[in-house]
């Protein structure tokens, strides 16, 4: 299995790992299809797997009591999806979609994390890229609530 797009360029996460560590981790890959407008996970529920995107887009959403589902961001083809399986008490912060079909490399959680622990650089590897990808969706998420929520141009603040 390689980790390049269809385009044969290495991109996202992939493209920040070493050689040797990005070897390591494909070997637990799982080449997976989704159609388009599917739940891939919900807020809560196990985070037992993440997928790194080869191909189509992945909104992740936040529920708004009384409102139903913000989407955050989108995610396409180099992205890591899902973070939230390297952090106990592993279940999904947030919820995400199929916003067309999408081509990806499923992981085993639990698996990943074994790797990890027997290979200590590449867990700090991965750990340091899910970290920047934690604090790139903490800072979509609080631009996104702020759009929603903020003042708004010609409405007064109180």
């Amino acid at each position: 299995m390689n980790s390049r797009t269809d385009s044969g360029r290495l991109t996202g996460i992939l493209a920040s790992l070493p050689a040797e560590h990005r070897e390591r981790l494909m070997r637990l890959a799982h080449e997976v299809d989704h159609p388009g407008s599917i739940r891939l996970f919900e807020e809560g529920e196990e985070a037992d797997r993440f997928w790194i995107i080869r191909t189509g887009t992945v909104a992740l959403d936040v529920q708004i009591p009384g409102r139903g589902p913000a989407v955050v961001e989108t995610i396409g083809p180099g992205g890591l999806l899902g973070w939230s399986w390297l952090c106990p008490p592993h279940q999904w912060h947030l919820g995400a979609e199929t916003r067309s079909p999408v081509s990806a490399w499923q992981f085993d959680a639990p698996a990943v994390r074994e790797l990890c622990a027997t290979h200590p650089a590449l867990g700090l590897a991965l750990v340091t890229l899910v970290a920047e990808t934690i604090g790139h969706r903490l800072r979509a998420t609080r631009t996104r609530l702020l759009d929603l929520y903020g003042p708004q141009a010609g409405r007064p603040t109180p």
